[in-house]
């Protein structure tokens, strides 16, 4: 049976902001938590938040906490590096969210976890980001370029599209492996709705894309090795949205 709880209000978090050289602001997970599936690693996985000015880092970080980790919110090369898992939230407008990540490198750090297969995930335009170009009124914007293709306004009667979605899932996921039938809370008026990296010949194996409908189809999640990104908000999606954060942390 899916579940579409009311997403959670960010004004009851207020973890510390960081910048690089400051003292991160740390969330630790929740005693009732089980955290048997971290066992061989004998300690909750250490998450950060990427904090550059934009973007849920409130949710986000109570949600990943929530979900078993020691979640940090910072902007600090040394604990970006370090972290077992890396999240990039995004919202607002493309341009915007690329110049927030160029005043913190995150670029460089970014490209430099996914060099050493360390994982990275993007929430909403920290999804669109991963691509080549955004287009906003008419102007492009250049992405970080881990994916070919462009993110562009959606097609529908309606936009933005705000509100709970199913989405389609490809066997083998492991982000949604348990959810696949539930509904997930979507908030954007961009959407890439192609994905031209599974199209073409490589020697890896091919990233598992998941789609959801507004109008016309777009990507809903990528599963790209240590890349991983959700257009939707997790941790705005009550129980759904915390399983699939737990399956990530597990794939750490």
């Amino acid at each position: 049976m899916s579940t579409s709880p009311r997403p959670p209000s960010e004004s009851s978090v207020t973890p510390s902001s960081t910048r690089a050289g400051e003292t991160a602001g740390r969330v630790s997970p929740q005693p009732a938590q089980r955290h048997t599936r971290f066992s061989a690693r004998g300690r909750a996985p250490r998450v950060v938040v990427l904090d550059y000015g934009f973007g849920n880092v409130r949710s986000a970080v109570r949600a990943v906490a929530e979900a078993g980790a020691e979640a940090t919110l910072s902007a600090d090369p040394k604990l970006v590096e370090q972290a077992d898992g890396l999240i990039v939230p995004g919202v607002g407008a493309f341009g915007a969210v690329m110049e927030g990540l160029r005043q913190v490198g995150a670029p460089r750090l970014i490209e430099r976890r996914l060099a050493g297969g360390r994982a990275v995930l993007g929430i909403c335009v920290g999804l669109q980001v991963m691509f080549d170009v955004g287009w906003e009124h008419g102007r492009s914007n250049t992405g970080l370029a881990q994916w070919p293709g462009k993110v562009t306004r959606l097609r529908a009667k309606v936009v933005p599209h705000m509100g709970w979605s199913t989405v389609k899932v490809p066997d083998g996921s492991a982000l949604f492996a348990g959810i696949e039938n539930e509904r997930f809370y979507f908030v954007h008026s961009y959407a890439a709705r192609e994905f031209p990296l599974g199209e073409q010949y490589t020697p890896y194996a091919a990233p598992l894309v998941t789609w959801a409908t507004h109008g016309r189809r777009f990507v809903a999640a990528v599963e790209n090795g240590s890349l991983m990104a959700t257009q939707f908000h997790p941790e705005k999606s009550g129980e759904a949205g915390l399983k699939l954060l737990t399956n990530w942390l597990a794939t750490l």
